[in-house]
Formats: C-alpha cells, structure tokens, sequence
C-alpha cells in the first residue's frame, strides 16, 4: 500500500515525458535513450509555493491527492495545511468538510455592508454556506429543536472551531444581552482574529425565511453598541438554518445594514439520500430490537418463556 502511495505521489507531481511512441520499445532500449523526469514544483513552483508544498507531510499530501479532483484544489488545501499547521486528522475533517468548495459560496451581504472592500472580501471567505455538524447527534431527526442543535455544538464546540475555519476564539452561549431591561440571548458568540470583530451564530430548525434576519439584525445591532470594543470591526452574523433557497436569501440580505450571512447544516443522524430506501428496513430492525428488549425486561413471550 506504501508503494503504491508513493507511486500515485510520483505519478501526480513528477510526471515523466514519454520518448517517441512510433519508437519500438526494443529500439528506444537499444538506443540507451533515457527517460527525461520533468520536476514540476523545483522547477515552475515560486519559492512560496514550494516552501509550502515542502512543509506538508507525505500521510497529508497522500490524502490530498486521494480527495481532490483538480489542482486548484489540491493547492488550496497544501496552502492550507502548512500556513495553519493542519494535524492529519484536522486534514481529514477538512476534506470531510468539503471546505473548498464551501467557503466563498455564503449568501451574503458583505459587500454592501463592510465598507473596507479587503475585509469584506475577507469575511466572504471566512464562512462557509454549509457546515457540516456530523458530532451533533438527535434522537429523532425528525423531530428536534434548535436547542439539540445548540447543545451538540457546545458540547462539541472545538470540533465546530476546527470545522469552521481558523481565527474562530469561542465566546459563549446563550450569551444574554439587556436592552431597555429586556434580556435577549444570542445562541452562539465567536470573536474572529482575523475580522477583529464579533461573530454571532443564530440557529433555526426548519427552512430559512425573510423575517429570522430581523432577529439577528437586532442581535447585531446591541453587540455592536453594548458588547464590542472601540477598536473591533462591526459584529458579523451567521444564520444557520436546516434549509434554505439561496436566490431568496440573496434577495433577503441586500437590504440589511448589518453584515449577514445565511448558511445550512447537516447533522450527524442524517441518511444520506442513496440510502434513503434502507429506511423502512432500519425502522423495522429497530422495532424488533425495542420489543425484544421489552421482553427480556418481563414482558409476555420474553426469551426466559421460551
């Protein structure tokens, strides 16, 4: 398996040039011609690139190239690996994650909202339009509350920091705001080190609708008068939903004047649409599986009376 590792590594980064096909191989081995190695990143990789490139560990770079489709993407996640000092298993909740294709793609209102255009670019870029909550785990997927949600990412708040990207420093939950001796309770606040400002993460069950922004408008506005400090950045707000129809959104957030941004989520329980047709068998053997327990507790026809 090593071997072939390597191989694939070899394969996809030092590509050899082929001599003449119409050559027979007996005269090309009689002619002693000499395969020529062309050495990609030593020879058309810029310094920065190759010092990346270099940093990243053979296990990450195997990975990588077993996930990742084409080569933009294979170089945004070496970039990223040696700037953040990805651990393997962080590599892996990364690609799990979908990161590249993800990140970018937020319904948002940045642009119109953030007059520094480099921080607004940089916000765009330090959220993701799904966030893949696969540690969150519900007893009936079917029928939860946002606060199940909520709790599964407390609980598992550094697998969310890992998942949501570098420069995430938790704040809290439930974190109260009095407004007139009114108390609100924001789900989730963040402080982003590269955006210098506050993040807040409102949840929502169901699919995304116009009016949830106003709450988070709200949210926003009483951060950035009570909470945040003369030198932050406005606060930014994230609302992630179950679903949402992103031509709606768009057209939602354009007349917000607070920063934010709509994604969705998926959690652990979830069966994946291909799967889906499996469900009545699995709700079955877990029907068999309670009675059985019912029996073994006492009940008529337990294993005991058999």
């Amino acid at each position: 398996t090593n071997i072939k590792n390597m191989r694939t590594f070899y394969e996809d980064w030092f590509p050899i040039l082929e001599p003449n096909r119409q050559m027979p191989s007996a005269e090309i081995a009689n002619a002693g011609i000499r395969l020529e190695l062309r050495q990609i990143p030593s020879a058309e990789l810029s310094d920065v690139e190759w010092e990346a490139f270099s940093r990243v560990g053979f296990s990450h770079h195997r990975e990588i190239l077993r996930a990742s489709e084409t080569s933009d993407e294979r170089w945004y996640y070496i970039n990223r690996c040696a700037a953040e000092f990805w651990s393997f298993i962080s590599l892996k909740n990364h690609l799990r994650n979908n990161d590249y294709r993800a990140y970018g793609k937020l319904p948002n209102n940045f642009t119109l909202t953030i007059p520094n255009a480099k921080q607004a670019s940089l916000a765009v870029q330090s959220f993701k339009d799904e966030y893949l909550l696969d540690y969150v785990h519900v007893e009936n997927p079917e029928d939860y509350d946002e606060e199940d949600v909520r709790s599964g990412i407390v609980n598992n708040v550094k697998k969310f920091i890992m998942s949501a990207g570098s420069g995430f420093c938790y704040i809290g939950d439930q974190v109260r705001l009095i407004v007139g001796d009114v108390e609100f309770f924001v789900d989730m606040l963040f402080f982003h080190r590269d955006l210098l400002c506050l993040v807040a993460f409102e949840l929502k069950k169901g699919a995304f609708t116009p009016s949830d922004l106003g709450q988070l408008n709200f949210y926003l506005s009483a951060l950035d008068k009570y909470v945040k400090r003369p030198h932050e950045n406005k606060s930014i707000g994230i609302l992630l939903c179950k679903d949402a129809n992103k031509a709606v959104v768009e057209l939602a957030v354009q007349d917000y004047n607070k920063p934010i941004g709509v994604a969705t989520y998926r959690i652990g329980n979830e069966m994946p649409e291909e799967y889906q047709a499996l469900k009545p068998i699995i709700d079955g053997v877990q029907q068999i599986l309670l009675e059985s327990d019912s029996a073994e507790d006492g009940g008529i026809g337990s294993h005991g009376d058999v």
